[in-house]
């Protein structure tokens, strides 16, 4: 049986948009991710069902907001922050959603997360 991460190992990590995921914001200013079907059901739904070839995911505000900042370089703890001094009260509870929002993502291969950065020579490990 596969293990879940449980919440309380997210304050460290760091999500990062999927290399290589085209993205782009329309005209509202929300997110659009292209997710691409490429398998090879995915091909034979498209040959004889007229499946497209690609979807366009629409995330909400919250989802739009923190999109671009899913970088590698920002942990959960750090998004969660910002979330909360973006939305105030609007987004509580701001870091269980956000947990589970990127539990989400990930199932759908949107982001993975970054490896946590090397120490330095002079660091104990």
């Amino acid at each position: 049986m596969k293990k879940k991460k449980k919440t309380a190992d997210y304050p460290t990590l760091r999500p990062l948009r999927r290399p290589g995921l085209p993205w782009h914001q329309d005209e509202a200013g929300f997110a659009v991710l292209e997710a691409e079907h490429r398998g090879f059901f995915d091909r034979l739904a498209q040959k004889f069902w007229g499946r497209p070839r690609r979807t366009q995911v629409h995330l909400e505000k919250f989802g739009s907001f923190l999109w671009p900042l899913m970088d590698g370089n920002r942990t959960v703890e750090q998004l969660a922050k910002l979330q909360r001094e973006r939305f105030a009260e609007e987004a509580e509870p701001v870091y269980e959603r956000l947990v589970q929002y990127l539990q989400l993502l990930k199932s759908y291969g949107f982001i993975v997360f970054a490896e946590p950065p090397e120490k330095e020579s002079g660091e104990e490990k």
